[in-house]
C-alpha cells in the first residue's frame, strides 16, 4: 500500500529482556492506539528487527543486525508539526508507558523522513 502522507517518523528502541512482555502489551494496547488518535497521524505500524538475507549483484548475503534497536514504530504523518503538537505530547504520556515501560527502554533512536516518492 502506498504511503499517503508526506512525512515518516520512526521511534526505535530496545527494552530490558525482563520487561519485554509488558513492553509489547503496553505498546500494542495503549501507546500505539493513543498516538494513532492524534490529529495528523495517518497510520502507525510496529516492526521488529530480523536477520536480513538478500541477493545483490549476484551474491546472496546474510546480515545480522548489529547495534540497531530491535523494535520500531513507523508513523505516517501529515506534517512534522504533529510531533510538537499538544495532542502528541499528551498521547505519549498516557497509560503505563511513561512510568512502567519507558524507564526500561534503551538505545532509543528517533528519525524523521520526508517522503519524496511513493507508488
Amino acid at each position: 500500500m502506498p504511503i499517503t502522507g508526506q512525512w515518516i517518523f520512526t521511534a526505535a528502541m530496545d527494552v530490558d529482556p525482563d520487561k519485554e512482555a509488558l513492553f509489547n502489551e503496553v505498546y500494542d494496547k495503549e501507546h500505539l492506539p493513543s498516538i494513532k488518535k492524534v490529529p495528523g497521524v495517518i497510520s502507525a505500524t510496529r516492526v521488529k528487527l530480523d536477520t536480513l538475507r538478500v541477493t545483490i549483484g549476484g551474491e546472496t548475503r546474510t546480515v545480522e543486525p548489529q547495534g540497531a534497536p530491535r523494535y520500531a514504530a513507523i508513523f505516517e504523518l501529515e506534517s512534522p508539526d504533529v510531533l510538537v503538537s499538544a495532542a502528541f505530547a499528551h498521547a505519549v504520556e498516557q497509560g503505563r508507558w511513561p512510568t512502567q515501560v519507558r524507564p526500561y527502554t534503551r538505545n532509543r533512536r528517533h528519525t524523521l523522513h520526508r517522503v519524496i516518492s511513493s507508488e
